[in-house]
């Protein structure tokens, strides 16, 4: 059976972090939007050519564009093992699409995490987050005690604070995200493979705690409808199911 995993979670809270850790450790694909808009365009696919002419117009992608991107990558055979998506879906009508789209494929449930991470501790990982000057990947946070990187993993590039980082622009795009995804968060909340994680702490205990509720999550979802096994809280009483 896949592993269809959704990673939600504010600006911050080290979801894409998480997500390719995970993937990478279990063999998946690590999809973002970017990503993937990047690679249709770059392969000439209608649905990306379109996405790009809007952008180019400062226009907002519409869903059925951006659904219909993540709908031909899903359905590669590269992606049959399972996912891990970060970035989409972004609105509801895009969560109903991607119901439609693991019904089609029939080869594992839909598992869903939001990673949870208060206000304050937000706006202060974001005003001392870096991204390379150069090529726009963000830097990995320091690991506590250690000193920040001066340049880039990826291409050696300087890094800078992203100038969209400050306090008070950090916390309106905080209240953006919350008015954004609370629809998203309801209509997902009450199934049996919605999880949460608390992100407010030590990469390596996000990491532990990520890893058990998506185990956990992925045998309900497995358990036939009649039956479901009983939602376990994870062990550190920090998340659980909602």
């Amino acid at each position: 059976m896949a592993l269809n995993v959704i990673m939600m979670g504010p600006p911050g809270a080290g979801k894409g972090t998480q997500a390719g850790r995970f993937a990478r450790e279990r063999g998946l694909l690590k999809i973002s939007t970017g990503d993937i808009l990047r690679e249709g365009i770059n392969a000439q696919l209608p649905v990306a050519l379109k996405a790009k002419e809007l952008m180019d117009r400062g226009e907002l992608v519409d869903d059925a564009t951006m659904i219909a991107i993540v709908r031909e990558r899903l359905m590669r055979p590269d992606a049959q093992p399972g996912f891990v998506l970060d970035g989409f879906p972004r609105t509801v009508a895009q969560a109903e699409a991607l119901d439609r789209i693991v019904a089609e494929r029939n080869n594992g449930p839909l598992l869903i995490v939001d990673v949870r991470v208060p206000q304050r501790e937000l706006v202060r990982r974001l005003a001392g987050r870096l991204i390379c000057k150069k090529c726009g990947t963000n830097a990995e946070p320091a690991k506590e005690g250690a000193p920040a990187a001066a340049a880039c993993a990826k291409c050696g590039g300087r890094l800078v604070q992203r100038a969209d980082d400050n306090a008070q622009v950090v916390k309106e795009r905080l209240k953006v995200y919350e008015r954004a995804t609370k629809p998203l968060v309801e209509f997902y909340r009450g199934r049996p493979t919605f999880r949460i994680v608390n992100g407010a702490q030590a990469q390596e205990r996000v990491a532990h705690e990520l890893d058990t509720v998506i185990d956990d999550a992925a045998v309900v979802g497995a358990t036939p409808q009649g039956t479901p096994a009983p939602v376990k809280a994870v062990a550190s009483g920090k998340a659980a199911q909602a």
